[in-house]
């Protein structure tokens, strides 16, 4: 019976003091797994410290690594796109460089997926990651809910394992702003959840910065989500059905009361607050039609520069 061939795929980012022991913990998780075969596939995703030069030296040692060097900063999404483009095997499992996802508890996402799953996120039992960093992810949970129909009993992670035809249909996404998770919660709905452990960080601190969260954010419900300009619309229609409620009752205590003065300041803060809301819809209108022109002037998800495999080498731009 042929064995299913796993494909590991690790975007890289200020990692060389962390991406070595992930790819030796892998190594040693799949020995013990017998009826698989696999592959490691680390993206670096323009890393400013020398990590391709640490994946370049783990390609050599071993023929099963394919290292990806990216030719500038496309962000974490972008950066595993480039590796699915890569991936060879039956199942795909995504995890993180920096040791705090379990690479030694995969069997439970295979065997999940043995059991008739399409995709397994890891559920962690404690996250071992800061306030801020806890914060966004409740955030996007939140935002997944509401934009994209997330299951509110399913935990989303960057610790996930997926068949192949999941990997396809994500491959079929080519446009610029690439967004994993709503890939996934459009191709199927038959994802379940694996409870592992999580880790401290080991070194370093992680590349999420408040902007860079905003932009995910940004990009997920926007991408993958008209919902967006439902809820503006439904604004619009309240401010609107306010304003018209606010002017029957300014004409009618006129006519009750006479003397009453008009108010300036009441009329300075409904023109403000509209003002703002039309500004507010305008602009996330146009969040939509530059994406929209980005598309269409084919801007990549990501560019290639350097593929190395074993001690063979090959230059690519895509």
């Amino acid at each position: 019976m042929k064995k299913e061939t796993v494909s590991f795929v690790i975007p890289c980012y200020r990692s060389a003091a962390t991406i070595g022991s992930v790819v030796g913990e892998i190594e040693a998780a799949m020995e013990q797994l017998p009826a698989y075969q696999y592959e490691i596939i680390l993206v670096n995703d323009c890393s400013p410290d020398d990590t391709f030069a640490v994946i370049r030296r783990l390609c050599q040692k071993d023929d099963r690594i394919v290292g990806v060097n990216l030719a500038r900063n496309f962000g974490q999404h972008a950066a595993l796109m480039a590796g699915f483009h890569q991936v060879k095997g039956d199942i795909l499992v995504c995890l993180d460089d920096d040791g705090q996802t379990p690479a030694d508890e995969v069997g439970k996402l295979l065997s999940a997926l043995g059991e008739g799953a399409d995709v397994v996120y890891a559920r962690y039992e404690r996250k071992h990651h800061n306030r801020f960093r806890n914060f966004g992810s409740r955030v996007n949970d939140a935002m997944l809910c509401l934009m994209l129909g997330k299951p509110k009993n399913l935990f989303i992670s960057s610790y996930f394992a997926a068949r192949r035809f999941v990997l396809e249909e994500m491959l079929r996404y080519e446009n610029a702003f690439p967004y994993v998770i709503g890939l996934v919660l459009r191709a199927t709905k038959n994802i379940v959840n694996v409870t592992v452990g999580h880790r401290d960080r080991k070194a370093g601190e992680s590349g999420y910065t408040m902007g860079k969260l905003l932009a995910l954010w940004f990009n997920g419900f926007t991408s993958f989500s008209e919902k967006p300009l439902r809820i503006a619309t439904l604004l619009g229609i309240g401010c609107a059905g306010i304003g018209f409620l606010y002017g029957i009752y300014t004409v009618v205590k006129k006519f009750v009361v006479p003397d009453v003065p008009v108010g300036f300041s009441a009329l300075m803060s409904a023109i403000m607050f509209i003002g703002g809301m039309l500004m507010l819809m305008l602009g996330l209108i146009g969040e939509y039609i530059g994406r929209m022109y980005i598309c269409m002037n084919n801007a990549p998800q990501f560019v290639v520069r350097e593929i190395v495999c074993g001690n063979q080498k090959r230059d690519e731009e895509g």
